[in-house]
């Protein structure tokens, strides 16, 4: 279960939005930005290596929608 999500709102040079994020995961943090188009770049070494990584983008691709399309 993910805990402690947050996110931050950037603007690249080409004026589109991404946001960068964290949160723990089975007692590791875990770091990416969340671009415009719903691609996710993960930042933490340990996130690219992770069985569950599907499951972990479709929860991290939900808690953005939620987040940042429905407020």
């Amino acid at each position: 279960m993910i805990s402690h999500f947050h996110y931050t709102p950037k603007i690249s040079n080409e004026g589109k939005k991404s946001w960068s994020f964290q949160f723990f995961y089975r007692q590791k943090k875990h770091r990416g930005i969340y671009h415009y188009d719903g691609k996710i770049e993960w930042l933490s070494p340990d996130s690219e290596n992770l069985q569950d990584k599907t499951d972990l983008e479709s929860a991290v691709h939900d808690l953005m929608l939620f987040h940042i399309y429905e407020h």
